[in-house]
């Protein structure tokens, strides 16, 4: 539990550390929308490619961003079984027998979409790890804030709103170190946390969650607390510790990632259909992939372009 990432902030000098924090939010939801627009398995290495690079250039370390995917390790093994054996358009590779029937059909596309799920998520988790490992709570409070001005007009109390996104992600670390805490004091008693088969696993973890629940409730009181000391309100009239300009770094920055954004949308809808191919036994080639494809048929076939 203590080599979880999401939600922590690692404070370095770095370029992607500098972007204007508002700019970061809005590149972290388009980088979201296009994955899911992602169809090109080429499109996926260049957005691995992007992240990669933009990690490099924020300084931090890799191992620290790649922890936030052992949080998910289970959901993405999950997901790529059931659409492995539950999806049933497409080519036949292993049919699962029982009693001499067939109950389930491995498929080529059940495949193909478990792998762009695998990535999907995989994608969207290490970029939403890296907008909260480069920005601090209180610029995401701010940002949240300002982006959200237009709710103002239907009443929505908009810096309640960010307060409580902030507390959320500030709460994430430490409730982290609270499980690893409470674990090894019921390891230290006896307790067998990691022995036996999955269900005796989750009746092992009822005497951790119960304390766990008990110091979430006792910090929520003790923050609660210590705002009221303070004299802590949402009024509207409150200052900024730090006065957000944009500068035209943001500007590119934002634009270039509007371009990506647009590419992706391009590369699903315009470059490139499903194509069958019968060299992979029918498997189909979508975007990018179907203009690699051509040009790899095309080179085998003719010996040139």
């Amino acid at each position: 539990m203590r080599d979880i990432s999401f939600g922590q902030y690692y404070p370095v000098n770095s370029f992607i550390h500098n972007l204007d924090a508002r700019v970061k939010i809005l590149v972290t939801l388009l980088f979201m929308v296009s994955v899911f627009f992602i169809v090109s398995y080429t499109a996926f290495a260049f957005m691995f490619l992007l992240l990669t690079l933009t990690i490099a250039v924020s300084r931090v370390p890799f191992r620290i961003v790649a922890k936030t995917i052992e949080g998910i390790l289970f959901l993405l093994i999950f997901t790529a079984l059931i659409n492995i054996f539950f999806t049933s358009s497409g080519n036949v590779l292993v049919p699962i027998r029982m009693g001499g029937n067939v109950v389930l059909n491995i498929t080529d596309q059940g495949i193909n979409f478990a792998i762009k799920m695998a990535f999907r998520f995989t994608l969207l988790v290490l970029g939403s790890s890296l907008l909260t490992l480069t920005t601090t709570p209180t610029e995401l409070t701010d940002a949240l804030e300002f982006l959200l001005k237009p709710l103002k007009l239907i009443r929505i109390p908009v810096h309640d709103l960010a307060i409580i996104m902030s507390i959320a992600l500030r709460f994430i670390p430490g409730l982290v170190e609270e499980t690893d805490k409470i674990m090894m004091a019921q390891k230290a008693r006896g307790a067998s946390l990691d022995s036996g088969n999955l269900f005796k696993k989750i009746k092992a973890m009822l005497p951790v969650l119960i304390p766990l629940f008990v110091s979430a409730f006792r910090r929520a009181d003790e923050l609660a607390d210590a705002l009221d000391a303070r004299c802590y309100n949402a009024s509207s009239t409150r200052t900024k510790l730090k006065v957000f300009k944009i500068k035209p770094m943001d500007i590119f920055v934002f634009v270039g990632f509007a371009v990506v954004l647009t590419a992706i949308l391009l590369d699903k809808y315009f470059v490139g259909k499903y194509v069958p191919s019968p060299d992979l036994g029918g498997f189909e080639v979508q975007g990018l992939d179907v203009l690699i494809y051509n040009f790899i048929r095309s080179v085998v076939e003719h010996g040139k372009v």
